[in-house]
């Protein structure tokens, strides 16, 4: 389907040209079959070496930072009535005018990276996670007080079991947010990875590696959003709410 859309694009606007517009044939003689392949797949493949290590620490950053916020605003509704307000403000604020900031802040390394992926991450499964732990049902949270269980304990054996499916579904969406924010913390922030090379590509006419390199990580975020997706039915199978139901 993507390679439809992609050469009906090229074919609908002309006035794109040759030059410009690379088709999936010229693609694959840049990575794979054209005189200079091997040193295109060094400099493609190294840059998004670099693009994968910054998206999947600012994931890590951002799941483990949103599921630790969304235990804590459901267990103490008054903080989350305190700072969720403040949350949402910062996610209505675009990440492009947040990174002069996270660059002062943290600087042009992966630390300030990081922190951009993080972000692009922190919020939506921020949402998703607090959804999935409400839902836990309110049946056997009473069965684990009943048995002096405090609320930490119903939410580690109840809340966060029940809330699986949320939390896969976050991470799936995060994956490719993920790789975004790299591409933009990249762009803006570091100078290096496919980020940083796309955008370099454009005044030195090497819209060669620009098509090859977007091909790489839209194919990438496909094939993590489907490995997402693999471990979420085993971990669903073992250890969601419906685990051992035939």
């Amino acid at each position: 389907m993507l390679l439809v859309i992609w050469v009906v694009f090229l074919n609908a606007f002309p006035q794109v040209g040759p030059r410009v517009g690379k088709t999936p044939a010229d693609v694959w003689e840049y990575l794979f079959t054209g005189s200079r392949s091997a040193e295109a797949r060094s400099s493609v493949f190294g840059n998004l070496r670099i693009t994968l290590r910054d998206a999947g620490v600012g994931f890590v950053v951002g799941m483990g930072g949103a599921l630790i916020i969304a235990a804590v605003f459901v267990l103490f509704r008054s903080v989350e009535q305190t700072f969720m307000p403040v949350a949402m403000l910062l996610r209505s604020v675009p990440l492009v005018a947040l990174t002069p900031i996270i660059v002062l802040i943290f600087g042009r390394g992966i630390v300030g990276v990081t922190a951009m992926v993080a972000i692009v991450v922190f919020f939506p499964a921020l949402v998703m996670i607090m959804v999935g732990l409400r839902q836990a049902p309110r049946q056997a949270q009473d069965l684990i007080a009943a048995y002096g269980g405090n609320s930490w304990t119903a939410m580690r054996m109840v809340a966060v079991p029940s809330a699986l499916p949320s939390v896969f579904a976050a991470a799936r969406i995060s994956v490719p947010g993920a790789l975004i924010g790299a591409l933009i913390g990249e762009w803006l922030g570091s100078g290096r990875g496919l980020g940083s090379s796309m955008i370099k590509s454009i005044p030195k006419y090497q819209y060669n590696e620009l098509w090859s390199s977007i091909v790489v990580i839209t194919v990438v975020s496909i094939v993590l959003y489907a490995v997402v997706g693999v471990f979420e039915k085993i971990a669903l199978a073992r250890f969601g709410p419906n685990a051992g139901k035939t």
